[in-house]
């Protein structure tokens, strides 16, 4: 079974597409854990009323706590053999679920990255919303490789697929989007590969709802230094 968690913070018009488009996933039994932090505009009240039986179980956060907090707060409750992230945003597409799982199946590694740019000149995509983005990803990428020892092409995709054992041996502390650098580093501190696999994306900006902003990245860096260095 897949364990599919959903962080979702004000995403009223894209929630209940990308339930639809998660359920749609027929090859593998699902659990799907909603955990909804906070929303403001409606969201919440779309759950309560029609959502929250299309899934396993919704958690709600009284505050808004981040990305991070979310993922968290649905970490004791997965029953799955795996478990993924995906977010509430149209974004990122279930269909490829298929092929990052056949690594973890046929025992090839225990973690695998979806990755946006692999086998692509990412610098010539059109799915980005901007080349700052692109050359942003690139850059942190490229620091975390450095600092983790590892080779990936896209350290803070979405994607990112555990054994459940794997996932719920990792003790998670951070709030906002900063849970990427400090899963990525903490699976290097337990020496496990990653396999990356090419996925599919279509970005939105800031605009449509896009919530990572410049100084994420800032406090992406710091994190991947505090668990490395100071707190594994």
């Amino acid at each position: 079974m897949l364990t599919i968690i959903i962080p979702v913070y004000n995403e009223i018009n894209t929630i209940e597409k990308i339930l639809y488009k998660v359920n749609e996933i027929n090859f593998i039994s699902k659990e799907i854990i909603l955990v909804d932090d906070a929303s403001t505009d409606g969201t919440k009240s779309l759950i309560k009323s029609k959502l929250s039986k299309k899934v396993a179980k919704v958690i709600y956060h009284k505050e808004n706590q981040g990305k991070g907090s979310a993922i968290r707060s649905a970490q004791s409750f997965i029953n799955g053999d795996y478990v993924i992230i995906q977010d509430a945003d149209l974004e990122y597409n279930p269909n490829d679920y298929y092929n990052l799982l056949k690594p973890i199946i046929n025992g090839r590694s225990d973690v695998v990255y979806g990755s946006r740019v692999l086998n692509k000149n990412r610098y010539k995509l059109k799915n980005f919303t901007s080349i700052f983005r692109i050359f942003a990803n690139h850059m942190l990428t490229i620091i975390s490789n450095l600092i983790n020892n590892q080779k990936l092409t896209d350290a803070h995709t979405c994607y990112k697929l555990f054994k459940t054992d794997i996932f719920k041996n990792i003790k998670l502390e951070e709030n906002g989007f900063s849970f990427c650098p400090e899963v990525t580093t903490k699976i290097s501190n337990m020496k496990i590969n990653i396999i990356e696999i090419p996925i599919s994306y279509k970005g939105r900006d800031y605009k449509s709802g896009k919530k990572i902003k410049f100084s994420d990245a800032l406090k992406a860096l710091n994190t991947l230094i505090k668990y490395k260095f100071f707190k594994k």
